[in-house]
């Protein structure tokens, strides 16, 4: 396929880039914030001598031409629907201006940094430099300090504002770790929520009418298996393929790994006919594979064994990528990062092969994320879409903000603004709230209710893209006028956009079955469902769905579940309600498989 590629200027020409005196122009606040975000303290100087990997983003300025072949080729009554980019044309799309190389490569050179010191992405957009934090702060004309956080007492190094040259603002987006203290916490829990009750025991084989009208084994109403999954959705009788070239990804962070023996045994108790069969580990940026059971992950054990066993024989991934932030501050040792998703978004866009569908179940409060971050990590999410990846992220489970229910509680809600005025606010999440991205709320019980963690709201980031334009405004024209008036971003980007079951998900952990409640469970599930659609696609010589939003609100919620009840409480509000239709508490609902495949396989 020919792309017109169009080139834009910027403000200071390429020729005159190797003469820039950057010391001799002022320099200038690129981003700052007012203070670390609540949690957080300021501790001491940091050490000049201990080293930091900075990534420095820089601009895309072709990204709008990006966007636009994503929404084409996502949008099922668009001529160009599955005309997914290769890897070379999204390349294209991201790259900056060549201009743009030469006036960041002389201001590192003017800082020491030679091009052996500078690794790139595959699309040039992102420069990785190891340097101590003497020279950052020289480069940044800023102080950081190592900063710890209350409850858990980890340490980071960070600063809360960095100044470049004048000049350089134009070529440079980010540079991180800055301003950034985002956990990106993974949404799950092993203790029911105070108000989460049990369904009512059954007797053994009794047997209770599913959402698709189909039976279901009543022990469904109590534990979430691979079987009860498939029978809730609709999706007994399929059976996937392993040779068709579809494949599920699954992402791990903090260092937290899957165990292969646990793994086998939760084969050989829910899918026998997987048990003895292997998925590829790969490891990004320091990614553990750590196979004693003292290390194995909770989070890790919970997405593959559901992802995987969901979706056996259709090959799995399972990427491990580094970044939890392991600075000590007594031992002075390790490198100090935290920002995940862009090393696994430069590995995974580097590949030539990506698996279609691929599920991620952590996040943190947008707020704690600057905003150059959010944007340009989600950026890379549209890449993905339009390469023809469905990138799948649970919803958090805070509800509205912080999950504080009762009013009449002493023990205060942390549902303000970072920003020094301390403004009340619900509290979205990121990556969820990110418009390129498919969220996945979080359902409980047979009939299907709202979980009440699930995480949904509006993004203060993101503004509503037009794909949700109709199903959003329809559920804000049924609150009262003047609910939540202020705590809220009403022309946001709105999530979830689906839901799946989401507690008392029994995984195997250190060799034991171990219930897990959380939206991290409603992710992989979702994704699995989401494989078997390309399964059937890809068999019947189709391409992938690739981004699912512009399919889901047009006419992908005529084969989901409405869920119609429930809520997703929160800053000591009630939250908002599931209803009729979207809703941002389970999105347009859960999946019914057969329906669905009807849907993609006459499009």
């Amino acid at each position: 396929m020919l792309m017109r590629l169009v080139l834009l200027s910027l403000p200071f020409a390429a020729a005159l880039a190797s003469a820039i005196p950057f010391r001799g122009y002022q320099h200038k606040v690129k981003e700052s914030i007012h203070g670390p975000p609540s949690g957080w303290y300021r501790h001491a100087p940091a050490p000049k001598h201990h080293m930091l990997e900075l990534k420095i983003a820089l601009p895309q300025p072709k990204f709008p031409e990006l966007e636009q072949h994503l929404l084409e080729v996502s949008d099922p009554s668009h001529a160009r629907y599955g005309a997914h980019l290769s890897k070379q044309e999204t390349e294209a799309l991201m790259a900056p201006h060549p201009e743009t190389l030469d006036v960041v490569g002389n201001w590192l050179a003017l800082h020491g940094l030679a091009e052996e010191d500078i690794t790139r992405s595959s699309a040039n957009d992102w420069v990785t430099i190891h340097v101590p934090v003497g020279l950052a702060e020289e480069m940044l004309t800023t102080d950081y300090h190592v900063y710890r956080h209350v409850q858990t007492g980890e340490s980071i190094i960070r600063t809360t504002s960095y100044s470049l040259p004048e000049i350089l603002h134009d070529y440079i987006d980010l540079i991180q770790p800055t301003t950034m203290f985002a956990r990106f916490k993974a949404f799950k829990s092993t203790l029911h929520w105070t108000n989460h009750t049990p369904a009512d025991s059954c007797p053994s084989g009794s047997t209770i009418t599913g959402p698709a009208g189909n039976q279901v084994n009543a022990s469904c109403n109590n534990t979430i298996t691979v079987s009860c999954l498939r029978q809730l959705y609709n999706a007994v009788d399929y059976n996937t393929s392993a040779t068709n070239g579809n494949a599920l990804g699954i992402t791990g962070y903090l260092n937290e790994s899957t165990n292969n023996v646990d793994l086998q045994q939760f084969y050989r108790l829910q899918n026998p006919s997987a048990y003895g069969s292997n998925y590829t580990s790969v490891s990004i940026h320091g990614g553990k594979n750590n196979q004693s059971y003292e290390a194995a992950g909770l989070e890790a054990n919970l997405d593959t064994q559901f992802g995987f066993g969901l979706t056996w024989p259709t090959p799995g991934t399972f990427y491990s990528t580094g970044g939890e932030p392991i600075f000590n501050p007594d031992l002075l040792t390790g490198i100090d990062t935290n920002e995940p998703y862009s090393y696994w978004l430069e590995y995974i866009l580097a590949q030539d092969t990506i698996p279609q569908s691929i599920s991620t179940s952590y996040g943190d409060d947008e707020q704690t994320v600057p905003r150059s971050y959010a944007h340009r990590i989600c950026s890379g999410m549209a890449a993905l879409g339009a390469r023809g990846v469905s990138v799948i992220f649970s919803s958090g489970d805070g509800g509205v903000g912080d999950g504080v229910v009762y009013p009449d509680k002493p023990l205060g809600h942390q549902c303000y603004s970072n920003d020094g005025l301390k403004t009340p606010m619900f509290l979205p999440v990121f990556p969820a709230s990110c418009p390129y991205v498919t969220a996945v709320g979080g359902t409980v019980h047979i009939p299907e209710t709202a979980a009440n963690f699930s995480g949904g709201g509006f993004s203060n980031y993101f503004h509503r893209p037009s794909y949700q334009d109709a199903a959003v405004s329809a559920y804000l024209a049924t609150l009262a006028p003047g609910t939540y008036q202020g705590l809220y971003n009403s022309t946001g980007r709105a999530y979830p956009d689906v839901s799946s079951q989401s507690a008392s998900f029994s995984v195997i952990y250190q060799g034991q079955a171990t219930p897990l409640d959380g939206t991290s469970c409603a992710a992989p599930a979702f994704t699995a469902f989401v494989s078997m659609l390309n399964d059937a696609r890809l068999s019947a010589g189709k391409t992938a769905l690739g981004f699912l939003n512009p399919f889901l609100y047009s006419s992908g919620y005529t084969a989901l579940n409405d869920i119609t009840e429930g809520r997703n409480p929160g800053c000591q509000t009630e939250g908002f309600n599931a209803t009729v239709g979207w809703d941002p508490v389970t999105g347009y609902g859960t999946p019914n498989f057969e329906k669905l495949k009807d849907l993609v396989l006459a499009m």
